[in-house]
């Protein structure tokens, strides 16, 4: 959500900022601009695509060593050339970038219109750079210093990057509740909302923690805490290849990632299982393993897809481990008043690492005593480094908005720690521990065979690109797969779809059951088969269509569907990681043949980093 990407050195700035914030697209925008700062301060800014910035400036002289660059997902303020960042002062002097939400805004705007402060903007992010100028204004102190109260004053959410025409061998970085790194070269420094720009240049990387501020020059770099304490800052290297955020042939990031599976899941396995021996490892969880053998209680925390993922691990860890688990958004968790003890334990899951409302619930959660793990894919994001403990997916960069390869990632790591609960609990035999691991080392290479339906799902998504409705259903660990299902083709393609227990049908939504709805079924040959077989005929008695995702062999409902997708027979605990994978293929067909966007999707961000 935003993007920011900023530059201090030895080489031309304009061309590593533009890449940067191209890189950063799949997080979500509606407008663009660069500030850059040679003998003077040029800014130029324009709604629409970074592609559009860069047809606006083409032709006009930027070069400079020093500059900053914005992708804006509108808050405050419409999306449009004067909402769009950066921002600057009344004496332009001063300019900022802006990811989140200054709460306090109106009430610091009011007091500056009264001293005669002129807005241009509709933004919070223009009344904080007018702050930071009025204090200076007020009491004479340097930037740093104005920068650093500014920043007591107000209450929110930022990560900012500042420049000024008084201090031109500077810029200025902070954040609280939004990500920010630095990349750190040789004479020179590169500050962005996440690793992606910087990788091409420099591997080093440091993260900003909440309330530090960093002072940087070209040949120098300096972090404070907001209580204006030295920070000692910790380098740590990045583990990403250039050749992750390329399409490398595919059309879309989407459908590069779906292709990326059966190596995401292996790589989010391996050094954890031991099918002979019949072992989980996780070295993440290793120090809390007593706790986890007499746990009373998981609560699972998450947003979105990570939802659905956690859905899934609810089915297993409780199936497995026996352990009672409650399944929680969010968003609604950190505003009810939920209650928590130190006994239980708390697992918070976001690809990012940096979901503003996952974190605050870790926070509440925390605050009552529960031991927290997150699962994370971001080495270094926020969650990880706030919970007690917890496990990375290893899924590797996704650059597509909708979630694919980090919603399985997230369901192995999830399979995982069920059995390693269950491991540590006693509450599955060695035998048939064995028999389970035996048959999840196999999953990237079904994931693979899974693939090969592609040429026959497109065929069909061609058959149903133009419904407007779809329903999705699914029976135990099969329902959270129809949720996501549903989740992926609203996501991605605008079309309306709902997905529902299949035993829920006849408790209202089979109403809308007519020859003109698409209703998909997780149909394959588990505990609930025959069950789910009475809801396909529900369903075809009232001439609804069925595109039904089945055991491969299965003749009995193929026989039924309308349109009938195999995929490899496997353990029930695994079926999810497979019935996952037609689903992503189904929408992403349908959204290209809609002309969607399907890496960029119509008012979406990847990282909601802000309430």
């Amino acid at each position: 959500m935003c993007g920011i990407v900023g530059y201090i050195g030895h080489r031309d700035a304009y061309p590593i900022i533009i890449k940067g914030l191209h890189r950063l697209e799949y997080r979500g925008y509606d407008s663009a601009g660069v500030a850059l700062l040679d003998k003077e301060l040029k800014v130029y800014k324009k709604a629409g695509k970074v592609s559009d910035l860069e047809n606006f400036v083409k032709g006009i002289n930027t070069q400079a060593t020093l500059g900053m660059g914005h992708t804006r997902w509108a808050t405050h303020g419409a999306p449009s050339d004067r909402n769009s960042h950066p921002h600057s002062s009344g004496n332009r002097k001063l300019t900022i970038i802006h990811n989140g939400i200054i709460e306090n805004y109106a009430v610091i705007k009011e007091a500056l219109l009264a001293k005669g402060h002129v807005f241009k903007s509709d933004t919070d992010t223009e009344v904080l750079i007018h702050f930071v100028e009025d204090i200076q204004n007020e009491t004479g102190l340097e930037l740093r210093e104005a920068v650093r109260i500014a920043l007591t004053k107000v209450v929110g959410a930022y990560a900012i990057v500042i420049m000024s025409t008084d201090e031109p061998d500077q810029i200025i970085a902070a954040r609280k509740g939004s990500p920010m790194v630095i990349g750190v070269g040789e004479g020179e420094y590169f500050v962005a909302s996440d690793a992606t720009p910087i990788v091409e240049y420099t591997k080093n990387v440091i993260y900003l923690n909440d309330n530090e501020i960093a002072y940087i020059r070209r040949d120098d770099l300096l972090i404070k805490n907001i209580d204006n304490t030295v920070q000692v800052p910790y380098i740590q290297r990045l583990d990403i290849q250039l050749e992750m955020l390329e399409k490398g042939g595919y059309e879309h990031f989407m459908l590069k990632e779906i292709y990326e599976q059966p190596r995401s899941i292996r790589d989010c396995m391996r050094g954890r299982i031991y099918p002979q021996q019949g072992k989980v490892q996780l070295g993440g969880l290793k120090e809390y393993a007593d706790k986890l053998k007499n746990v009373d209680r998981i609560i699972i925390v998450a947003c979105g897809t990570s939802w659905h993922a956690g859905l899934v691990g609810e089915y297993l860890i409780e199936e497995y481990a026996r352990v009672p688990v409650e399944v929680e958004y969010a968003s609604e968790f950190r505003y009810r008043n939920p209650i928590i003890s130190e006994k239980d334990v708390v697992i918070a899951i976001s690809q990012s690492g940096e979901t503003a409302d996952t974190m605050a619930a870790i926070e509440l959660a925390k605050e009552k005593g529960a031991t927290i793990f997150g699962i994370c894919n971001v080495v270094g994001a926020s969650i990880p480094r706030t919970t007690h403990a917890g496990v990375y997916t290893h899924a590797g960069p996704e650059i597509g908005v909708a979630s694919t390869k980090a919603f399985t990632a997230q369901v192995s790591v999830l399979t995982l720690i069920a059995f390693y609960i269950a491991q540590q609990r006693g509450t599955i035999a060695r035998n048939k521990l064995i028999e389970y691991l035996t048959e999840l080392n196999e999953i990237p290479e079904l994931v693979e065979k899974a693939l090969k339906a592609n040429d026959h799902i497109q065929s069909i998504a061609a058959k149903f690109k133009d419904s407007r409705n779809c329903l999705f259903l699914g029976r135990g660990s099969s329902f959270p797969v129809a949720l996501e299902g549903a989740l992926k083709l609203k996501e991605i393609s605008y079309i309306h779809a709902e997905g529902y227990p299949a035993a829920e049908m006849k408790h209202g939504p089979i109403a809308l059951i007519d020859d003109e709805m698409p209703v998909v079924v997780i149909a394959t040959k588990h505990s609930s088969y025959e069950k789910v077989i009475s809801n396909i005929q529900e369903v075809k008695a009232r001439g609804g269509h069925i595109i039904a995702i089945v055991t491969e062999g299965d003749t009995e409902v193929k026989g039924m569907a309308d349109y009938a997708i195999e995929i490899p027979q496997t353990a029930e605990p695994f079926v999810p990681l497979l019935a996952t994978i037609p689903l992503q293929l189904l929408s992403y067909h349908i959204a290209v043949m809609r002309g969607c966007n399907v890496d960029q999707p119509r008012n979406l961000a990847k990282s909601v980093t802000v309430e």
